[in-house]
């Protein structure tokens, strides 16, 4: 059926959409959320249909995504049919029963995907199918290869490349804006693309994107690299495995991460890294809570490595509190720089001397620990990192006070003294976000007591900054609130730590950064 187009200006966040009238509908014989397939000057996209009582007959309503994919103007006409049930529909329904899925049936699911020809809710249950049953280790590569394979990828010629990741959990991980310089400063290429936050106060793009751009194109990334040995850039314009970013979109408000390892590692090896670096935070604070379950998953990543042709050693970092002090964009990247030029929290050096030595030690450096202290000492992994500023359009002088920050700001205090006993970095991360982190730079927490600390009565636990008074008023009720940080003179004077159902708490945030 011939129909005209009619562009609606709304955007779907990736699906492709189109509005048929119940009438048009019916005579193609599709039902809402069926497939259909547009055919406009000899090229096939497949959308998702949407019914309305009262859209006009014989047109067909088209969303921004699907305006863009199909190239087509306002009143031009397109050819409209019923689309056939896709393979990777099967497979899916397949893997809710707890089936077993082949390389193939992988393949198809991914590549519908990414080419929308699966609605958001049949992605939903091939998540939710994954939570429930798992993944073999042999499903979990032919997921890799398949979000490689369906994604571009970067050649930066001879090897080693070097990266780093952490799996996340704990706020104020700034660490790959030191071990990146550290590890180019010693001669090493280490291309680094990251994301922002999704469920934190600030992800590495968001840090670094304080200080210069972070959105490159894959050649300009090239030329950084090129240039200076390594780059900090955000990965979400690449498209290297653009089936994850589409995962996640379903993964976060479903509350559910069953897809951590292929995520990770199909955008390493299509970043084009030999040997990577896995930080695992673990502890009460952080995404992984205990010891045993950290090991296995280190176990899980260095297996999967070996399949993709990855060398992966794992880090199992302190993950009960905070790293550093500083949580939110502009105060992160301050505290970033602050260490770089030989201050900051002895925390913060402490992590990416260990993981820039892990990476060194990888690639056969002898006293790697020694160089890697020795290019912050000597000032520079603090020259490099100017050196990539510089390299992606930023000012390369810039100095910690140079970074803005949120101009309404107000302590919190302590009721009573004693050592900090007990922190919840949970409460701290939705403290920050309710200041306007990380979309708004400005805004954030500053630690003045962490754990084994000593506060006096009435002195500062917390700052908390923001862009906006309301925002600021808003964080430091929550603060009050929540009573982040917990003080005692003795473990065993403060046994309970909360109340309930005196004392008001919240559902537990779930974390999805990568």
């Amino acid at each position: 059926m011939e129909l005209s187009v009619e562009t609606l200006m709304i955007t779907t966040g990736g699906s492709r959409i189109a509005v048929l009238s119940e009438q048009t509908a019916s005579q193609l014989g599709v039902h809402s959320s069926d497939r259909i397939k547009i055919t406009y000057n000899n090229q096939e996209r497949i959308a998702i249909a949407n019914t309305a009582d009262y859209f006009p007959h014989n047109r067909i309503g088209l969303y921004r995504e699907a305006v863009a994919a199909l190239g087509v103007k306002e009143g031009e006409t397109v050819d409209v049919q019923l689309a056939p049930l896709p393979e990777s529909l099967f497979n899916i329904r397949a893997k809710l029963h707890g089936e077993r899925l082949r390389e193939k049936d992988i393949d198809a699911i991914v590549k519908d995907v990414v080419e929308r020809h699966l609605s958001t809710v049949e992605i939903a249950a091939f998540l939710t199918a994954l939570s429930i049953h798992g993944l073999s280790t042999a499903e979990t590569e032919a997921l890799s290869r398949a979000m490689i394979g369906t994604g571009k990828t970067i050649d930066f010629g001879a090897g080693p490349i070097l990266d780093k990741h952490s799996v996340g959990g704990i706020p104020g991980d700034k660490t790959s804006m030191l071990v990146v310089p550290i590890v180019a400063a010693a001669g090493f290429t280490i291309p680094k693309t990251s994301s922002r936050a999704i469920t934190s106060p600030a992800g590495t793009a968001d840090r670094v994107e304080t200080l210069c751009p972070v959105t490159l194109s894959i050649d300009e990334i090239k030329a950084t690299v090129k240039k200076t040995g390594g780059c900090l850039v955000w990965g979400g314009s690449l498209e290297l495995a653009p089936a994850d970013d589409l995962f996640i979109q379903v993964e976060y408000p479903l509350g559910i991460d069953p897809m951590l390892l292929p995520s990770i590692l199909s955008k390493k090896k299509a970043i084009g890294a030999t040997h990577v670096a896995i930080d695992i935070p673990t502890g009460m604070g952080a995404k992984i809570k205990t010891r045993q379950e950290a090991y296995t998953l280190a176990s899980d990543f260095v297996d999967l490595g070996k399949r993709l042709g990855l060398n992966i050693q794992c880090a199992l970092t302190f993950g009960d509190q905070p790293l550093g002090r500083n949580i939110g964009p502009a105060l992160e990247a301050k505290e970033a720089l602050t260490t770089l030029m030989g201050g900051g929290p002895p925390d913060l050096r402490e992590k990416a001397i260990s993981l820039a030595s892990m990476l060194f030690e990888m690639v056969g450096v002898e006293n790697p620990r020694g160089m890697a202290e020795e290019m912050i000492d000597s000032g520079k992994a603090l020259a490099k990192l100017r050196e990539i500023i510089a390299a992606q359009g930023g000012n390369p002088n810039v100095e910690p006070q140079d970074l803005p920050v949120g101009p309404e700001s107000a302590a919190v205090h302590a009721k009573e003294g004693g050592r900090v006993l007990w922190l919840s970095t949970d409460d701290i991360v939705r403290i920050a976000r309710l200041a306007g982190a990380p979309k708004e730079k400005g805004a954030g927490v500053i630690l003045h007591a962490k754990l084994g600390d000593t506060v006096r009565k009435d002195g500062k636990l917390l700052e908390v900054y923001a862009e906006k008074a309301s925002k600021l008023s808003a964080a430091l009720e929550l603060a009050n609130q929540l009573s982040p940080i917990v003080l005692s003179k003795k473990p065993e004077e403060k046994m309970v730590l909360d109340t309930i159902p005196e004392k008001t708490t919240h559902e537990k945030a779930f974390q999805l950064d990568r």
